[in-house]
């Protein structure tokens, strides 16, 4: 049967098929002994470790006896849902609870007995409809339709099918989704490459349903047109999308999907959300999707939940099947169909809409069978192993990892974990679990934290840095001060924290610089750089923040009177040259504009300094010489800071400068020479001039 395709220029190619379907051997895998030789502290738990891996193998071996290989059985879209062939749409669904099963929809006029399907000894639904005299389709593209399966005991099921590529919801009818059939005319011709695998991602997370200052849902289109140009302007070279998968609650922050292959129709076509990705291939940005395969919706009418009629059909049946904080149901990993359902689904994004990887959410949840709820994760390796662990979901992840990455070496992958799980990004090959990145999720907690409960004089020195540089050697790490979560109603932006109301009132050219502003800018700037140079090997900002949005973000809901107001990103505001936003937006800019000619984020880093009585921070990163003083009222003068590098420096970024709401305290053309006597464990000093609340980088030029 052949399936018809769009043109996927733009996304990446996979490599030769990996298996022919003959047998294959399992072999012993790997040993975790380079693990062990990197942290010690994993000796005892080294059964564990190679025991997941040799789950995954047999994973591997199932998959290339039974399927062909894993390039064929993760194209499970190709095969069930509708596959539009010469002479026929084919639609097939694995429903094994169901006793009977047919497809309606307006094309049949809803008729319930003109097209029964059959059922395999596997629990595949099928039915082919042949197109019409004409050579028309026999279900015209954008029309709705609808499973209808009948229970053991006789009972009707209405679904929409599991695979559907688009649903719609109409409000004025209903807030339950409908599924519609999607095989539009005219096929979207992908027109750019997609860039190389970033080394130094610089992520831009984004919500394209917020991505206007108006108070209602933006679009793709507007996405495209009007946001993707400032994150390339700024220097951004990846964006994380949010909320794509299809989710009927709008609040949900698309965290409750019901339909995993569906693009939210809120925000437009599929097409329409091709041609954002390829555009942003063509500035040269990589796009990763926000993919959520640690839950689903517990919806039933528009969701897969109770698909077949029983409760474990995609997920655990009874308490394991549920995720009693989200209110949501629980894959079950362990299930060869489960897992073609999940593997295709990462292999659908790439393949047809050209994503370039995924940043994997609620990763924490899977990890352990308590979800983390209440757990402390004190640090104790004991916390990573045992009976609490979801040798399940973990085997997923790593064939989800290893899958993609052999099928398209490009891809980038990040895991969302608060517990800090040894080896999660270690290479499969290494016993690992696979991801790229990890998200550095204690830093925000600890700014948000400062700025609630710590006065600028009770701010900790050696704390800051050890929140920032805590993390797993040869694991990378995403650095951010703060990202979707930290601005959710109940909490703030780190700007309105410094700043509050006095943003309303105060952040314009013409109105006195107060101290309230004065100092929310000063630290803003700070806050931001010291994560970026010192916090990860990539960074990550949630749009709007960048330039010091105000307030928080408030989904419509019953309980604000499905109010738009505070679900929007006032990009107006750095525009307005007479607001101070710019001096946030265009020092965000600089950063960036340093990092791509000095390469911090693939360095080494070595902090020389952490001064709790003068409040002092200095670092050597990349090339640069970093210098932060955090002190609220006390500059320095002829201040010594250490170097390993002996030479001439220049300034290369300053906090203070006027273009960046600074006091332009100082000289821009200032050179500081190094002096060869031993210094904070150093070989060298430099003396340095470093006003209250500035940061300083300089660079060495000879």
């Amino acid at each position: 049967m052949s399936v018809a395709k769009s043109s996927t220029a733009s996304v990446q190619k996979p490599v030769a098929s990996q298996g022919t379907g003959a047998t294959a051997v399992v072999a012993k895998g790997p040993s975790a002994q380079p693990l062990i030789d990197e942290d010690p502290y994993l000796a005892p738990y080294v059964n564990a470790i190679e025991s997941r891996y040799r789950e995954y193998a047999k994973w591997i071996d199932t998959i290339e006896k039974s399927e062909g290989g894993i390039d064929k059985f993760t194209r499970g879209w190709e095969r069930l849902g509708f596959n539009v062939g010469k002479d026929s749409i084919v639609y097939r669904e694995w429903a094994p609870g169901a006793e009977k099963a047919c497809l309606i929809g307006e094309f049949n006029n809803w008729d319930l007995s003109s097209h029964t399907m059959k059922k395999d000894a596997f629990g595949v639904w099928e039915l082919a409809l042949p197109n019409k005299a004409n050579g028309e389709l026999a279900i015209p593209h954008d029309t709705k339709v609808k499973l209808v399966m009948h229970k053991p005991n006789g009972e009707r099921i209405d679904r929409i099918p599991a695979m559907i590529r688009r649903a719609t919801q109409d409000l004025a009818v209903s807030p339950v989704y409908e599924g519609v059939f999607w095989h539009p005319p005219k096929k979207y011709v992908f027109k750019n490459k997609a860039p190389p695998k970033p080394t130094e991602p610089r992520i831009y997370e984004s919500h394209v349903g917020i991505a206007s200052k108006e108070q209602r849902v933006a679009t793709y289109p507007e996405f495209r047109q009007n946001v993707l140009p400032r994150i390339a302007d700024l220097g951004y070279n990846t964006i994380q999308l949010m909320a794509v998968m299809e989710h009927p609650y709008y609040a949900s922050f698309g965290y409750q999907v019901t339909n995993f292959y569906a693009p939210s129709s809120r925000c437009g076509t599929p097409e329409e959300l091709m041609e954002l990705i390829d555009a942003a291939h063509g500035m040269g940005i990589t796009v990763l999707l926000d993919v959520v395969h640690s839950h689903s919706s517990k919806n039933i009418l528009d969701g897969i939940n109770e698909f077949d009629g029983t409760d474990h059909c995609y997920f655990h049946a009874g308490g394991r099947g549920k995720h009693e904080l989200w209110d949501s149901r629980l894959f079950n990993y362990g299930h060869h169909e489960v897992l073609r359902f999940l593997l295709s689904n990462l292999r659908y994004w790439v393949v047809e809409f050209g994503f370039d990887g995924f940043r994997f959410d609620g990763v924490t949840s899977m990890l352990y069978l308590h979800h983390g709820i209440a757990a402390g994760f004190g640090g104790g390796y004991d916390d990573y192993f045992g009976t609490q662990v979801d040798v399940e979901a973990i085997v997923y992840m790593m064939l989800a990892n290893d899958i993609m990455h052999k099928l398209h070496p490009n891809i980038l992958t990040i895991a969302e974990d608060v517990s800090g799980m040894p080896t999660l990004c270690k290479p499969v090959s290494e016993c690992g679990i696979g991801f790229d990145y990890r998200l550095a999720m204690a830093i925000p907690d600890m700014w948000i934290k400062y700025l609630k409960e710590k006065r600028d004089e009770q701010w900790e020195m050696g704390h800051i840095v050890h929140q920032l540089t805590n993390r797993r050697y040869k694991e990378p790490a995403i650095a951010y001060c703060e990202s979707h979560d930290q601005a959710l109603v109940g909490d703030k932006t780190l700007a309105f924290w410094l700043m509050d109301k006095e943003m309303y009132t105060n952040m314009s050219d013409l109105s006195p610089m107060t101290p309230v502003i004065d100092r929310g800018l000063a630290l803003h700037k700070m806050i931001r750089l010291i994560t970026f140079a010192l916090g990860g090997e990539g960074y990550l900002t949630f749009m709007g923040n960048e330039f010091g949005h105000p307030e928080w973000l408030d989904f419509p809901r019953e309980g604000n009177k499905s109010s738009f107001n505070y679900a929007r990103r006032q990009y107006n505001l750095p525009d307005d040259k007479l607001l101070r936003y710019k001096y946030l937006n265009d020092f965000d800019r600089a950063i960036h504009t340093l990092e791509k000619s000095s390469h911090w984020l693939l360095s080494d880093q070595y902090v020389s300094l952490k001064h709790e009585g003068d409040k002092m921070i200095a670092f050597e990163r990349g090339n640069l010489l970093w210098i932060f003083n955090f002190n609220p009222t006390q500059s320095f003068t002829d201040y010594r800071i250490g170097t390993q590098w002996a030479g001439t420096y220049e300034v290369a970024l300053n906090s203070d400068w006027k273009e960046y709401a600074g006091h332009e305290r100082i000289d821009r053309g200032g050179k500081y020479f190094s002096v060869p006597e031993p210094w904070n464990e150093r070989a060298n000093y430099i003396q340095v001039y470093i006003p209250a609340r500035t940061a300083l980088v300089l660079k060495l030029v000879k």
